[in-house]
């Protein structure tokens, strides 16, 4: 029988993004991360709610330069070790290598589907920009947005707006009972 998820974006739902100018970054390194409040008891009870816990995270900062994918490692490496994460899959390509696991694409999620035996129509895509809600559409996913109002596109159509993850566990397990 095939269970349900919560994938999760990173930077801004699991551990705080760095904001520049209304826009929102990734930690540079282990040293600039910090899990935001209340994920941990958050994640807990989606844990205990039966759901597999996924990360999907655009990383494109590896294919620009600016970081490396053992930076992205250590970082991810070091949330697998805080937090009751099933997996974290990254895409390290930037927007010109046209892939498939670069959100708003569902690479990552329907591959995670797969190796999980996960039921996407009963899955959440939580996510704070428009290509976490998009991805998790296209995967056939209910979405939820954390609305940061960052200074970039905002999300076309989304089931649900909130504050933070810990807003959003209760519609969650609301819409699984």
């Amino acid at each position: 029988m095939s269970a349900a998820a919560a994938f999760l974006d990173r930077d801004g739902v699991i551990n705080r993004a760095i904001v520049r100018a209304g826009r929102p970054f990734p930690p540079a390194s282990v040293a600039e991360l910090e899990i935001l409040p209340g994920v941990p008891a958050a994640l807990a009870r989606l844990r205990t709610a039966g759901l597999r816990l996924i990360v999907v995270s655009n990383q494109p900062d590896v294919a620009r330069g600016s970081t490396t994918k053992t930076a992205v490692d250590e970082i991810n490496d070091a949330l697998l070790r805080a937090l009751p994460l099933d997996a974290i899959r990254c895409c390290l390509h930037d927007s010109h290598h046209d892939c498939d696991c670069r959100k708003p694409r569902p690479g990552l999620l329907l591959q995670a589907a797969a190796d999980f035996d996960l039921d996407l129509a009963a899955s959440w895509m939580v996510g704070d920009r428009w290509r976490d809600v998009e991805a998790g559409r296209a995967a056939g996913c209910h979405t939820i947005f954390i609305d940061y109002a960052y200074n970039e596109a905002q999300p076309g159509q989304v089931d649900h707006r909130v504050s933070s993850l810990p807003e959003a566990v209760p519609i969650i397990l609301g819409e699984l009972k």
